[in-house]
């Protein structure tokens, strides 16, 4: 089961149009794509995705790229939007968006199930998560991983003993407990939880009737199991997949506009920690039928390039330079247009003599002729969502454009 159902509120402007697993990513990627290839890659090919705010274009993706399971073969990506199945009102909480769909999920008769947020980048092999937890005889198995003490406070954190069983949950605490003999370090939870299916509904069903919850797995489910059940650690490095010796295993939450810049750029260095041109562990996603890139004109003064950049299909560089930037597909940009350390989102059109710097545009903006975009943060900010690291976000509402396209 993928959460997919949340706006994502700090990428602000960015989910005025999508939920957040739907914000693209990585040129051609989605945000929800990492997790649905992490399922198909390691196996699991039945799929439900729980989906609820502004989910047109999620719905959309994953009915045009996802849609290649057999059901023949028992295997699929199954749409579970909110429909007031059991009580007339939304999703109200993590754990409550699965309760809510608990007929259907006892239709498939699984022996165990895996719950994921769909709002996060990283390689992960859920087999090793599945065996860890059977080899453990756990009631529940939880994924973690080390970080600093200053990122804990949006984490639950976890204390864990020497057999790797969790005897403290505190969700985002203040003070977080430490590692013990690693000072500043803190186990977190990442949100990705295996259950023996018996066990979950069972739990779902005792939540639901408490009054005085929240309906959430970090702040009402786990805690409330940490004390009585079987619940275990799995620590995300024994599953990371494409991790490389003495780095911490890949894992990114793109929740801010920095944090989601930083994400993409990375993928613009020579060896980015992020493998996507891994052949044993893609990442799937739909693609439409493009051309290929064009770059053209070689004037000294007019010259189409793009270095240290990706460039998607659909494409055309006209006498322009681009550097250390990501073009999503059917971006058009214009001669003497200067852009540089951007993340560019599909169908943009960006004039001549335009300067593009540290610049987030949203799909569909078009650029007018001589327009600078983050050279003066003052004059950005009247205009432009400016973040505190100097990230200037642009979307079409903001160029005073109305979008007629699917987001």
């Amino acid at each position: 089961m993928i959460l997919a159902g949340g706006r994502g509120s700090r990428l602000k402007d960015l989910t005025d149009w999508r939920a957040k697993p739907a914000v693209p990513f990585g040129g051609k990627f989605r945000i929800i794509d990492f997790p649905l290839s992490n399922c198909v890659n390691s196996g699991i090919r039945r799929i439900g995705v729980v989906t609820q705010y502004k989910a047109h274009s999620l719905l959309q993706h994953l009915h045009r790229g996802w849609s290649f399971l057999r059901g023949e073969f028992n295997e699929f990506v199954e749409l579970l939007p909110a429909q007031q199945r059991v009580q007339e009102s939304w999703y109200k909480g993590t754990a409550d968006a699965v309760f809510q769909n608990l007929d259907i999920l006892r239709g498939y008769k699984s022996e165990y199930v895996l719950i994921l947020g769909g709002d996060h980048i990283y390689k992960q092999d859920y087999g090793e998560m599945l065996a860890f937890h059977s080899a453990h005889a756990a009631d529940l198995t939880v994924a973690c991983m080390e970080v600093s003490a200053e990122e804990a406070s949006a984490f639950g954190v976890m204390t864990i003993d020497e057999h790797q069983r969790v005897v403290k949950f505190t969700e985002k605490p203040d003070v977080p407990d430490e590692i013990p003999g690693k000072p500043g370090r803190v186990m977190v939870s990442m949100g990705i939880y295996v259950f023996n299916s018996a066990f979950l509904y069972e739990q779902l069903i005792r939540d639901s009737d408490d009054s005085h919850s929240s309906h959430d797995f970090g702040k009402d489910i786990i805690p409330y199991l940490v004390e009585r059940y079987r619940v275990f650690a799995h620590p995300f490095e024994a599953s990371c997949v494409g991790g490389r010796e003495g780095v911490e295993p890949y894992w990114r939450d793109v929740g801010t506009i920095d944090a989601y810049w930083e994400a993409n750029m990375e993928m613009t260095k020579i060896t980015p920690y992020l493998n996507l041109y891994d052949e044993e562990w893609p990442i799937w996603t739909y693609q439409e039928q493009l051309p290929p890139a064009k770059f053209v004109f070689d004037d000294e003064s007019r010259r189409g390039m793009a270095v240290d950049s990706l460039v998607s299909g659909g494409c055309i560089i006209s006498g322009a330079a681009v550097r250390r930037s990501l073009l999503f597909s059917n971006v058009h940009v214009h001669s003497y247009a200067d852009i540089e350390d951007s993340v560019i989102l599909p169908n943009v059109e960006i004039g001549r003599y335009v300067t593009l710097k540290k610049v987030v545009l949203d799909k569909g903006c078009i650029i007018p002729e001589g327009m600078a975009i983050g050279v003066d943060p003052v004059e950005d900010a009247k205009r432009f969502c400016v973040t505190e690291k100097g990230i200037t976000l642009v979307t079409p509402e903001m160029l005073g454009q109305r979008i007629h396209q699917v987001r």
